[in-house]
């Protein structure tokens, strides 16, 4: 599976390129121009199951006030914060269910 959440439009092609065949992309983003994909690599090449998600346009500036409230504890929700090379073990502490919230992965982190 590919979840993309980041925005950026490449990340779009990446994750369709990366998955294996029959596999999974979940778009989860806000794109702020047109993307355009070949359908061919979601159809023909690799019957990709491809699904959407968004939250609603409020619910970002009630985080962002929940946030400068202090009445979101970050601290809490992000446990864990990993260097991108320990991503497995990012995904580790995830399925466990029971050592993390949310796991942070980082590029370029030691």
């Amino acid at each position: 599976m590919y979840l993309e959440g980041t925005g950026a439009p490449p990340a779009v092609l990446q994750g369709l390129n990366m998955l294996r065949k029959l596999g999974r992309f979940v778009e989860y983003s806000v794109f702020k121009e047109d993307v355009t994909v070949d359908w061919s690599i979601i159809s023909d090449d690799k019957e990709l199951d491809v699904r959407g998600a968004h939250l609603g346009p409020n619910c970002w500036p009630a985080a962002i006030r929940l946030i400068e409230s202090g009445r979101l504890p970050l601290d809490e929700i992000c446990s864990h914060q990993l260097p991108l090379s320990k991503f497995q073990e990012g995904l580790d502490l995830v399925a466990s269910g029971t050592e993390s919230t949310k796991v942070t992965l980082i590029p370029g982190l030691a």
